[in-house]
């Protein structure tokens, strides 16, 4: 679902819904507090040790609360027995969810793994923010270009500006100019996209505008979260967008008229 090392294509079964898939394994780890430990175990049972980097990091972990709030995007340290270990303090109650985004040397193949963990206290639930093209973040604006719909795939630009001038001065983050993290709301169904391009190719622009090819697996509300670093600090800049539905596709005559066509369906 990416252009780089994921896929540009949801798959059938969405990623991060899954603690165990293909013969790995999340498993969170007894730690002090205040830290979040984990391993992944490979199929034969023993913790994952080598990884191939997918943007300049081995594994990629993502927190967010089920009510889509929180959204943290952090990087954690692997020790020498195969154990991740991660600062992370959780603040608010409620369950959240923990992404951990790899790929494992022994296939090379990009994999998505979720576990929820939860945090006792009083839970305030946070509504989900009302569909929007424009997020506001310290000063930015970063504005979404583009009408995703469900199982197919969209263009989609989003535009940093800062004070109202266009930023073309955008600064690599991670092998790109921008993250996007992109969330199903009710399941927290999962997808990790990098733009189009990359920096210093010659070609890709450091801004205004970041290119991303997505598809969006079902109708409904997705979070979006986009990381993109300029003056030195990344941001966040989070919407909700609307995935609607596929629009009809055009049939030739000869197909319209055959009652033996066969019509295959596409798979989200």
């Amino acid at each position: 679902m990416t252009v780089h090392a994921h896929h540009a294509a949801a798959p059938a079964t969405p990623e991060g819904l899954q603690v165990s898939r293909d013969g790995y394994t999340l498993v969170p780890v007894a730690a002090p507090a205040g830290t979040f430990a984990f391993r992944i175990d490979g199929p034969d049972g023993t913790p994952v040790r080598e990884y191939v980097p997918q943007h300049d990091k081995d594994l990629h972990l993502i927190v967010v609360r089920r009510d889509l709030s929180g959204f943290r995007h952090v990087h954690p340290v692997l020790g020498e027995d195969g154990v991740w270990t991660q600062e992370l303090t959780l603040d608010e109650a409620g369950t959240y969810r923990i992404f951990t985004d790899f790929a494992p040397a022994a296939t090379g193949s990009p994999l998505t793994l979720g576990v929820d963990i939860h945090v006792a206290g009083d839970f305030r639930p946070v509504p989900l923010p009302a569909p929007a093209a424009t997020a506001e973040v310290d000063g930015y604006t970063v504005t979404l270009a583009g009408e995703p719909a469900a199982g197919q795939g969209a263009h989609l630009t989003l535009s940093v500006a800062r004070d109202g001038v266009p930023v073309t001065d955008l600064e690599p983050y991670l092998a790109a100019f921008g993250h996007l993290v992109v969330l199903r709301d009710g399941d927290l169904a999962y997808l990790h996209v990098h733009p189009g391009g990359a920096p210093g190719d010659g070609v890709t622009p450091a801004g205004p505008e970041i290119a991303f090819h997505t598809e969006l697996p079902s109708v409904g509300a997705y979070r979006f979260f986009l990381d993109f670093r300029h003056g030195g600090v990344v941001r966040t800049a989070e919407l909700t967008v609307e995935a609607g539905k596929p629009a009809p596709h055009a049939h030739a005559p000869e197909q319209a008229a055959d009652p033996h066509a066969r019509h295959h369906g596409h798979h989200g």
